[in-house]
């Protein structure tokens, strides 16, 4: 058995090259593939809440193809829009304010104020 072993050739194992990119599945990245997945089961829950409430089955059914259809196009577009970090920098940079207003009269600007020291 030892000369098996020792007859064996080495095996060659494939080194992963995907280290520091961000996961991808069918073209989506990143934090698209958490809407995209999050969206589904919103509309799988709202399909449950629709048939236990009784709405009509075929009903049930046309919504939630069209709503599945809405967010499988909706995510690919923002996928293809704003690329892997470009959608959270589009809701940082409408967050930012573009004008940074200071409300103190102008003389107060140019003054300096003394601290008082204080007293032991």
């Amino acid at each position: 058995m030892s000369d098996e072993l020792l007859r064996a050739k080495p095996e060659k194992y494939q080194v992963n090259r995907g280290i520091g990119k961000p996961v991808e599945f069918k073209g989506l990245k990143s934090q698209y593939l958490f809407i995209f997945c999050g969206g589904l089961l919103a509309v799988f829950v709202v399909f449950i809440v629709l048939f236990m409430a009784g709405v009509n089955q075929w009903l049930c059914i046309g919504f939630i193809v069209s709503a599945s259809l809405l967010l499988v196009w909706q995510t690919f577009r923002l996928n293809a829009k704003y690329g892997t970090h470009g959608l959270m920098k589009a809701a940082a940079r409408k967050r930012h304010p573009r004008f940074i207003i200071s409300r103190k009269a102008i003389p107060r600007l140019f003054t300096y104020k003394k601290r008082k020291e204080e007293r032991p």
